[in-house]
């Protein structure tokens, strides 16, 4: 029996001070990387190139569309692990995941945890962890490029691991902000594409406030930086509310268009540009 190969990619743009340390944990673990290169111009790409990797520039036109991509360049591998640029494996997790590789997996789609690093100028702290998928069996690593905010596989249906892998997400409050407001908007726009009604923004507030804050422990374990974080991203499930209520009332209609007609190049302007 020939043994299985596993692909790995990873989706960038201008990421040269975290994305050397994510493309050395995927050659170190995988047969075959891929990088997608969504316009970088700080010299990314050289990293790129001095590692032997495979890249491919596309525009950008969200993560759906850029994991197609992948996912395509991939597909004669039998699985695909895909990191953030801003992601990487330790050495014991990397070691886990050569494990699970020998141990000849059949299931289609492998959860691993997340940890989630807030290295802000006030200290380095864990924020949270979450499970996501990201090892897909090539034939069930099935993107749809109007897949505006997050990557999306059926988490229900996977299998976990266990495998940690490490993601520095915050190094300044006020970027994560602007960032979680753009977020906001696409999450509103699909939302309102699939006939989703706008809830009370308050209450959503309250609840998830709490739940990064206390339940997540982001408080205890970051003091008030872990508290200012955690009521960011509880404003962010609020604020996608409140942007789904504006766009019911006729609100950016030029996104709105952007979407229905599938301009998604477009679109991701319209959004930046607004973020300004």
């Amino acid at each position: 029996m020939n043994p299985m190969r596993l692909g790995g990619y990873v989706i960038h743009g201008d990421s040269r001070d975290t994305l050397a340390r994510c493309l050395d944990s995927l050659l170190a673990v995988c047969d075959e990387v891929v990088a997608v290169d969504s316009g970088s111009t700080d010299g990314s790409a050289r990293l790129v190139d001095e590692r032997g990797v495979r890249r491919i520039v596309h525009p950008w036109e969200g993560f759906g569309a850029a994991r197609r991509v992948a996912a395509e360049a991939l597909a004669h591998c039998d699985y695909q692990l895909f990191l953030d640029s801003d992601e990487w494996l330790e050495p014991g997790a990397a070691e886990r995941l050569r494990a699970w590789k020998a141990s000849r997996p059949d299931r289609p789609l492998y959860a691993v945890t997340r940890r989630d690093w807030a290295d802000l100028p006030t200290g380095r702290f864990l924020f949270s962890s979450e499970l996501q998928v990201r090892i897909a069996r090539s034939d069930a690593a099935k993107w749809d490029p109007r897949n505006l905010v997050h990557e999306a596989l059926p988490r229900r249906d996977a299998v976990r691991t266990g495998i940690p892998i490490e993601h520095r997400f915050a190094t300044d409050v006020a970027a994560v902000r602007a960032k979680e407001e753009r977020y906001a908007l696409l999450w509103a726009l699909d939302a309102h594409a699939r006939g989703k009604r706008p809830r009370a923004p308050l209450p959503r507030l309250l609840v998830h406030a709490f739940r990064f804050g206390i339940v997540k422990g982001a408080a205890l374990r970051g003091g008030s930086p872990g508290l200012e974080l955690a009521w960011v991203f509880a404003r962010y499930h609020a604020r996608k509310h409140e942007l789904l209520a504006e766009i019911a009332r006729g609100g950016h209609p030029e996104a709105v268009a952007a979407l229905r007609e599938g301009r998604l190049r477009d679109l991701y302007a319209i959004v930046n540009d607004r973020s300004r």
